[in-house]
């Protein structure tokens, strides 16, 4: 969801060099972007000895503004340690001396999506910014382009209703769980020419291999096997994605794909997809929400897991006729 921000920053910045430090994992979400000179990748379980190296490779830029997007401990002690004279982020308790220009993240009047949160630190910088740009993630390599062609011709799907579903979360609190999947799985069976693939990380594979063998059908999984560009041409070339909020989703929203999206410890507010259009969001309106996800004040997750298979198909069935 920076990805509106690296536009709006490059359109109004049309001279300047942009570089984007990134976690490897989600590096190819923004590899090939073309607000983007070069991506930075930090390593998984970076020690002291290789964060010191990445703060001397940012030194070594001379950049003359940092924006911090995250906001998190080592994002902030990299911006401060980076020698930009200019350091721009949110207003966030205790960290005041990292930052030289500072940015609320909630207003008196509502929340804040978190697109408009990156885009006003862009505006901080003093970058005129009036219509906020789409989502925009690169395009996928040829490579990428052709495994998705040939999951697609291989398994016979070119001519069906393909229905992108999401069954992981990242964590237990907007996971909406194995059995609501497969029920889900079940009425979308019965829909004349749908046939869904499963879509999740590595960990969600055996959870995927469960709901596939207990499908009244052929239902296909690419959960850890398809990468970040992959999954979205996938859901680019499907019918319809259905997923709680969480990467998935927001992937899902830089495409024209329909979604049904799942809310429930975070608020549709914050992170809804970036998009008005062909888009169900379905919640519930319980007083413990929006929450810190650290634990459930019900010990159930009710929030998400009170959203019956049901609903989903009914809200499905708008975008898959017949």
């Amino acid at each position: 969801m920076t990805t509106p921000a690296l536009t709006a920053l490059r359109l109004a910045l049309p001279g300047s060099r942009i570089s984007y430090v990134v976690e490897a994992p989600f590096a190819r979400l923004v590899e090939g972007h073309p607000a983007l000179d070069e991506t930075i990748l930090v390593k998984s379980g970076q020690g002291p000895a290789a964060f010191l190296g990445l703060v001397r490779r940012i030194r070594r830029g001379r950049y003359d503004a940092v924006v911090d997007f995250h906001g998190g401990p080592r994002a902030s002690r990299l911006t401060f340690l980076s020698g930009a004279p200019v350091r721009v982020g949110y207003e966030i308790p205790w960290r005041r001396l990292i930052y030289t220009v500072r940015v609320a993240r909630q207003r008196a009047d509502g929340p804040v999506h978190s697109v408009v949160n990156h885009i006003n630190l862009v505006r901080a910088l003093g970058c005129d910014v009036q219509d906020i740009p789409p989502l925009a993630l690169p395009e996928p390599r040829p490579e990428e382009k052709a495994r998705v062609a040939t999951f697609i011709d291989g398994n016979g799907l070119a001519a069906a209703r393909l229905v992108v579903v999401h069954v992981g979360a990242g964590n237990e609190f907007r996971d909406w769980g194995a059995a609501a999947a497969a029920e889900l799985v079940r009425l979308l069976y019965g829909r004349p020419g749908v046939r869904v693939v499963l879509a999740g990380g590595a960990e969600d594979r055996e959870r995927a291999a469960g709901i596939m063998n207990g499908a009244p059908g052929s239902v296909l999984s690419v959960a850890g096997t398809f990468g970040w560009a992959e999954l979205r041409e996938l859901i680019r070339r499907a019918a319809l994605f259905v997923g709680p909020d969480s990467g998935p989703m927001h992937v899902a929203a830089s495409t024209e794909t329909p979604i049904v999206a799942l809310f429930g410890p975070t608020l549709p507010a914050h992170f809804a997809p970036w998009r008005s259009d062909r888009v169900v969001i379905l919640e519930k309106s319980l007083d413990c929400r929006p929450c810190r996800q650290r634990e459930c004040l019900h010990h159930d997750v009710r929030c998400l897991r009170a959203i019956a298979p049901a609903e989903v198909m009914a809200a499905a069935a708008r975008f898959l006729p017949g």
